[in-house]
């Protein structure tokens, strides 16, 4: 990160630690900077040398929080708000029921006058995206506040990207988009590779993304970072709500996904004694191969319904995918025929901020109907055995990823090789499998035949460390649920 970026982030950021002081989660501060940035933003829009009108309904601007101090200030933050929540477009997205959960009007001025203090709209695009995605990237380490589920590893995304190779013009779509990692990796990548003429820029800024985000507060923070990497307009490009209801009927040329971890989509139902139940969400729809409450494979089959003809899929799914029966089962068989399933990279352990997490990115081309099954080969990188990583102290980096990217052979996939980590696997070979498992390994794993070759100390610490809190995260989710405190 550019110092002058590092320098605003941690100026932010120390005042957090003020916050919290006052019971402002990581996550709470982090929604009220949006809200306030993107008041601040709208506001210098209107100045010399822009001189657009206001988008921002008059009376609930910045300069009607500026002027304001004290209790008034803390009413009048409140109802701005309220107000602002009711609007479309993109102001809808950023403040769809937000709320004040800074309580002390002091506190709040002062937040509000080191914003001040900064020309956000003068600033290269570049450094306001890295200010707030340094923000988003602290929330996530932040593991009291659960916000690393819906924060993918940029290393991961951007490897992703590169060998899937976006180009201008195509069409981008992620489900669960979080906070919009593949977007701005997409949108980097082609701004970076192509000389753009005017109408390609324009498309790219307004046309070429399109998520879904369940969560009000991560669809917001989603939102304002593509806002401030220059992509979208006055109409947001995140649809808030749950991707997996129905069909919407829109197709793409290329889906970038990593969806929410855990096996069942669940609702809270409250029964006649008033009592709060879990109900796991089956979703019935035409366009899916198999009925299931598996999140993942109902994920896996959205997007396989997302994509146009020939459009191209990355998506990250865990272990069970591969291997799950029934209706696990159902979904790699047809996929395998429907689709040309190419690629697996098997990821390694203590990459993800949900911890404990056996991943893989699953990678496919939509094809026409046929007969003859369309998946030939599946080429499966093997990057976990016998690869230790941590999220401090020897977390995933891009260049771990590079022997990947030259084995993938993006350039022209159908010119591969065989090496120790890369091996081919016949469609026919796939099938004869138990349940057409692809959970498959040929490394032999080190750790469990010679101790002379574990991680150091420090990895294994480190592991230990991560598992244990994952486990205290779970054990306090648990007695929340059960009525404690």
């Amino acid at each position: 990160m550019a110092s002058e970026s590092a320098t605003i982030v941690q100026r932010l950021w120390n005042y957090c630690h003020v916050l919290r002081d006052d019971g402002v989660s990581y996550g709470d501060y982090v929604e009220q900077l949006t809200y306030l940035l993107f008041l601040k933003m709208a506001d210098e829009q209107t100045r010399p040398p822009f001189n657009k009108p206001s988008a921002i309904p008059a009376g609930y601007d910045w300069p009607s929080l500026v002027s304001k101090d004290g209790e008034e200030l803390e009413t009048h933050y409140r109802r701005t708000l309220v107000e602002l929540g009711r609007e479309s477009g993109m102001l809808g997205v950023i403040f769809r029921k937000s709320q004040n959960r800074i309580q002390d009007p002091a506190k709040l001025r002062r937040l509000i006058v080191m914003i001040d203090a900064e020309t956000w709209v003068g600033m290269d695009i570049d450094v306001k995206g890295e200010i707030y995605e340094g923000l988003l990237q602290k929330n996530a380490e932040d593991i009291k506040s659960g916000a690393g589920q819906y924060f993918t590893p940029r290393p991961l995304i951007k490897a992703m990207v590169a060998v899937m190779r976006p180009e201008p013009g195509q069409t981008i779509c992620d489900p669960a988009c979080g906070t919009g990692g593949f977007f701005l990796a997409a949108h980097d990548y082609v701004s970076h590779n192509y000389p753009l003429d005017r109408d390609q820029k324009r498309f790219l800024r307004y046309n070429t993304f399109k998520g879904w985000e369940i969560v009000d507060s991560t669809a917001r923070l989603c939102a304002m970072n593509l806002y401030l990497h220059g992509i979208g307009g006055e109409e947001s490009p995140i649809v808030v709500g749950d991707s997996l209801i129905s069909d919407p009927g829109d197709r793409f040329d290329m889906v970038l996904t990593n969806p929410p971890f855990g096996k069942k989509s669940s609702i809270t139902i409250v029964n006649a004694e008033g009592k709060a139940a879990r109900s796991a969400l089956t979703y019935e729809r035409q366009d899916f191969w198999a009925t299931t409450s598996n999140k993942q494979l109902n994920f896996l089959q959205h997007v396989k319904t997302l994509l146009r003809i020939h459009g191209r899929a990355a998506i990250v799914a865990p272990d069970n995918v591969l291997f799950e029966g029934g209706a696990g089962e159902t979904v790699r068989r047809k996929l395998l025929h429907e689709c040309d399933v190419h690629t697996l990279l098997r990821l390694p352990t203590g990459v993800f901020y949900a911890q404990g997490v056996k991943a893989n990115v699953l990678f496919f081309d939509r094809r026409p109907g046929s007969e003859k099954p369309w998946t030939e080969k599946l080429w499966i990188y093997d990057l976990r055995t016998n690869m230790h990583f941590t999220l401090k102290q020897n977390p995933l980096r891009y260049g771990d990823l590079q022997d990947f990217i030259a084995c993938y052979n993006p350039e022209n996939r159908h010119h591969r090789q065989e090496t120790e980590r890369f091996r081919a696997f016949a469609y026919d070979e796939l099938m004869q499998r138990d349940k057409v498992s692809l959970d498959i390994f040929w490394l032999k794993d080190e750790s469990l035949e010679d101790t002379e070759n574990l991680p150091a100390p420090d990895v294994l610490a480190g592991e230990i460390v991560e598992n244990l809190q994952a486990a205290l995260e779970q054990f306090e989710s648990i007695y929340a649920v059960l009525g404690g405190e």
